[in-house]
């Protein structure tokens, strides 16, 4: 049985991805695309093999991504792990139709039973996990949260020279979107620790309370659709500069916080007390944010 696993990493959000494939037990080929930097910190983590591509300048790594991917599909691994980095879906959409694979987002966890993949995704916008599956092959978008790995001898890597195919812009048209963003003095920005869509009240009744703009990580307003996309923060999304920005059940992921690196106080609420973004908040609450929000507006109000 084929046990080989591939995970595709463009950003600096790459360690859970990485971690929820080492325990399958097979072999690990890690796609690194982006600056060679980027390479030595994954190889220095404990992937099998490491494969880079350094875009050529100018050139966006989606441009690379059927050249990527027929390179994968030659390996044909059973499982296939992207990021949520946009670069990195691309490639993984391509990949999964030459590998004939299962298209499964929001994945945190994954497993062998007998000769099938069990997928487990968050379902019911992350109020249940699923279960799911399979004998076929999975390509899984990777949806937890971020990990510490333990340094490991590192492996070689080996870089890829590919041509980019050519990208045309056949029409270029800005669409003007006001969402108070940008000039906010405050936000209050929530993410996955929200569980329910209805609980999105919860979290826009203390941005009432602080006079804040409400905003969202990315895969909210992406996957969830509980808010607009013009309202998520991130390295593809908004890059703002408030005077506060409050974080509610973010975890912290690098992709995340490129968006609110200008802000000039962050404070988290998370439960989690291990939570990624405790490392680089001003302040931080270790809490349930359904109790902890209450108490934050009750006092905002006195």
């Amino acid at each position: 049985m084929n046990t080989a696993s591939w995970v595709l990493i463009a950003s600096e959000a790459w360690s859970g991805a990485l971690a929820m494939v080492q325990p399958l037990g097979g072999a690990v080929t890690a796609v690194v695309v982006g600056p060679r930097e980027l390479a030595d910190e994954v190889t220095a983590s404990g992937s099998g093999d490491v494969l880079w591509l350094e875009p050529a300048d100018g050139v966006p790594a989606e441009a690379y991504a059927g050249t990527l991917a027929a390179i994968v599909a030659a390996a044909a691994p059973r499982v296939l792990v992207s990021t949520y980095d946009p670069a990195c879906r691309v490639v993984l959409g391509a990949a999964s139709a030459q590998l004939h694979a299962r298209l499964v987002p929001n994945v945190v966890g994954l497993a062998w039973a007998g000769d099938n993949v069990l997928v487990q995704r968050a379902a019911v916008g992350g109020a249940t996990i699923e279960t799911l599956s399979t004998d076929g092959p999975v390509a899984a978008i990777y949806a937890g949260d971020e990990v510490s790995l333990p340094a490991r001898a590192p492996a070689p890597v080996r870089r890829l020279d590919l041509a980019p195919a050519e990208i045309r812009i056949l029409a270029s048209e800005p669409v003007a979107v006001a969402t108070g963003l940008d000039d906010a003095e405050r936000v209050v920005s929530f993410g996955r620790g929200v569980r329910a869509k209805d609980d999105v009240a919860l979290v826009r009744g203390l941005a009432e309370a602080l006079d804040a703009e409400l905003a969202c990580s990315m895969p909210i307003a992406d996957d969830l659709g509980w808010l607009e996309k013009s309202r998520y923060v991130g390295r593809s999304g908004n890059h703002i500069t408030p005077a506060l920005y409050m974080a509610v059940g973010i975890a912290g992921a690098p992709q995340h916080m490129e968006g609110v690196r200008g802000a000039k106080v962050v404070a988290a609420i998370n439960s989690d007390p291990d939570a990624r973004i405790f490392q680089t908040a001003d302040y931080g609450i270790v809490g349930d944010l359904y109790e902890v929000i209450p108490a934050l507006i009750a006092e905002v109000h006195k």
